[in-house]
């Protein structure tokens, strides 16, 4: 049993020598093994060494490309803003529409009710454009001299409004606003175009009516007065006279006798020098540019300068709303041929500018 237990002891010693060998062994099959699968595998191990630390290097920035913009795009470009700044805006909000109870250009077919009271159903403007006026009426000046309403036409284009003298509030606003106009209209009442208001009181007499000339010529700049004191005029005259001019522009009007005053729209008219309606500006402010516009095109362009055509062309009379509107289609136009002449006059510039340079180099270079 000792020999036995012995032979254990040794043989387990032997063993275990063997195990070692056998482990050695199993370990080199294993890297021969594992070697094999990376070399099927394409995978290459390398041995690890100590690499030391790589000094860090500056990285190269490369500098922004110039992108080098041609004149004329820029001179495109720039044409291009200032006509889209310029635009103005075609729809102009706060102008009485057709269907306003006070400024109808267009009859409503069917009863549509307007909320006024009954004294003010039947009052308001309707436009008479390209109606002849009676030049035959007869009425009273300022001196209380007999005049004809044709004594004011034949040679330029007229502005008519309506209104009485002892008005309380409305003639009052509609006179100041004309006389605002006046002041900064390039053209000048009694040179360029006369001025008709008349009184559609039959009470009133040519007394007020030199007081209200006096007022409003004297609202005038002083190098406008002597003209307007010759070219504005304030007529009054009889019932059936007054009648048949306001029904001739379309004021309709109605007198409330408990107030003792008059309820009526306000506006002034445009007429031809012939005698004709033109125009119609309604409300108490009327813009000059739209005076100015309206006056060339009823003197048939006899006043006026070649930038006041170029207006016309791109603005154009809307009567529903009484004012100049802006023709979109008509500015691009214009654009668009500015911008081409724009661009031709700076080509051939350039042009001259590079044949310049090159015979600078020539004349050097000899």
């Amino acid at each position: 049993m000792r020999n036995y237990a012995g032979t254990l002891r040794h043989g387990d010693a032997e063993t275990g020598r063997r195990g070692d060998t056998v482990t050695r062994r199993r370990s080199v099959a294993d890297s021969t093994s594992l070697c094999h699968y990376m070399s099927l595998s394409n995978i290459s191990v390398l041995p690890r060494r100590r690499s030391s630390p790589s000094p860090r290097l500056p990285v190269p920035v490369s500098p922004r490309p110039h992108v080098s913009v041609s004149p004329c795009l820029r001179l495109f470009a720039i044409q291009l803003l200032l006509t889209m700044l310029c635009l103005p805006v075609v729809a102009q909000p706060g102008g009485p529409g057709p269907s306003s109870p006070l400024y109808g250009a267009r009859p409503q077919a069917g009863a549509v009710s307007s909320g006024l009271p009954k004294a003010l159903r039947e009052v308001g403007i309707d436009q008479m454009l390209d109606h002849q006026l009676p030049l035959d009426l007869v009425f009273r000046n300022e001196n209380g001299e007999l005049v004809k309403l044709g004594d004011y036409f034949g040679k330029k284009p007229v502005v008519i409004s309506l209104v009485y003298y002892e008005c309380p509030m409305l003639c009052t606003q509609v006179l100041n606003g004309m006389a605002s106009a006046f002041k900064v209209l390039s053209f000048k009442a009694g040179e360029e175009f006369e001025v008709v208001t008349v009184s559609f009181d039959p009470r009133e007499t040519s007394q007020l009516a030199t007081v209200k000339k006096k007022t409003y010529v004297g609202y005038l700049p002083e190098a406008k007065r002597a003209s307007a004191a010759s070219g504005w005029h304030f007529l009054t005259g009889d019932s059936e006279n007054i009648r048949q001019l306001t029904e001739a522009v379309g004021f309709h009007y109605h007198f409330d006798e408990a107030t003792n005053q008059f309820a009526h729209a306000s506006a002034v008219m445009i007429a031809t020098p012939e005698g004709k309606l033109a125009r119609y500006f309604y409300g108490i402010e009327y813009a000059p540019k739209d005076l100015r516009l309206g006056l060339i095109e009823a003197s048939q362009n006899e006043i006026g300068s070649p930038v006041d055509q170029l207006l016309l062309y791109c603005y154009h009379y809307d009567p529903a709303t009484g004012k100049y509107g802006a023709v979109v289609m008509n500015m691009m136009r214009v654009g668009g041929v500015i911008t081409l002449f724009a661009m031709l006059a700076l080509f051939f510039v350039m042009r001259r500018r590079n044949a310049s340079q090159i015979r600078i180099r020539e004349g050097g270079a000899a």
